[in-house]
């Protein structure tokens, strides 16, 4: 895992995804969130923790909690196999171990590879940000901030967060949102329009908003006369932020937009990726106060 991330030039639009199974079903996490794959040890029991927390293991001077994916994805009375894994994982600022039957291998796909869950299907509180079909089998891409957040609250986007910045002025300025899970865009409208911007406009991924900027083009008036910023997570189906980044500050009329990047993915080994593809800003999620002091300032 220490080459994670540099096989992978930013902006190609591809991911390298670690496979694993829970009870003989397959799913996968973004390999730049695993920080290693160990073998279970012993866990210290925490009294009236979330149902899905196992307990608490000390690992290299770390105290991470560890999390039942078999509670998680609903699986209750199942018994983990003989092959049991910890993924260790880091994003949104936190760590946290995740247990899982069996770790298999390691894909590198295409973010237009990864299919958008049907809505038939998906329900409305899922876990599935994302569908991966081969030939015999699908894997299936968790949303793990989502499970973090049903865990911890806390750990998600907060709009008193936004109130403690004081009053704000509404602001007409156009911005373009690219996010492709429903819970966070739905945060992201609240805080921002308690933050005084209303006028948005949201895409579930990086491919629906870059065509959209591309329509706007077509009108013939310049692209700064509609939309004044551009907000983006890293982590979509279709076309993912850097990629769409990367689309946008090579485009003659577009590159004058500027571009945050909000993502859990935003760490100093990965900050990197974001430069290259020409982000002006870089915020890790959940600090969604400093991103709003970030637009102030682009937009004011």
């Amino acid at each position: 895992m220490e080459q994670k991330g540099i096989l992978l030039e930013s902006g190609t639009n591809e991911l390298e995804i670690v496979e694993f199974e829970v009870a003989n079903n397959k799913f996968g996490i973004n390999v730049i969130k695993v920080k290693e794959i160990i073998q279970p040890i012993p866990v210290t029991f925490i009294p009236h923790a979330h149902p899905h927390v196992e307990g608490i293991i000390q690992l290299r001077g770390e105290v991470l909690p560890v999390v039942n994916m078999l509670k998680v994805l609903g699986i209750p009375n199942g018994v983990f196999s003989d092959q049991q894994k910890y993924i260790v994982a880091e994003f949104n600022k936190q760590k946290v171990v995740f247990h899982v039957d069996n770790v298999t291998q390691i894909h590198r796909i295409s973010w237009n590879e990864i299919e958008k869950p049907s809505d038939m299907y998906q329900g409305g509180s899922t876990q599935v940000i994302g569908v991966i079909k081969q030939q015999e089998s699908m894997i299936l891409l968790l949303d793990f901030e989502r499970i973090m957040v049903d865990i911890n609250p806390e750990s998600g986007i907060n709009v008193d967060s936004v109130k403690k910045l004081g009053k704000r002025e509404r602001s007409e300025k156009k911005i373009v949102v690219a996010e492709d899970s429903p819970l966070l865009r739905k945060l992201l409208h609240d805080t921002m329009q308690e933050a005084g911007y209303v006028n948005l406009e949201f895409f579930e991924n990086g491919r629906d908003a870059y065509e959209y900027l591309e329509s706007l083009l077509a009108t013939g008036s310049k692209i700064e006369e509609h939309v004044q910023l551009v907000v983006t997570d890293i982590e979509m189906p279709q076309m993912d932020g850097h990629h769409f980044t990367k689309k946008i500050k090579s485009h003659p009329d577009l590159k004058i937009i500027p571009v945050i990047i909000f993502s859990s993915l935003i760490t100093d080994d990965l900050r990197h990726k974001g430069e290259v593809v020409g982000a002006e800003e870089q915020i890790s999620k959940p600090e969604i106060a400093e991103l709003i002091l970030k637009v102030d300032e682009f937009i004011l």
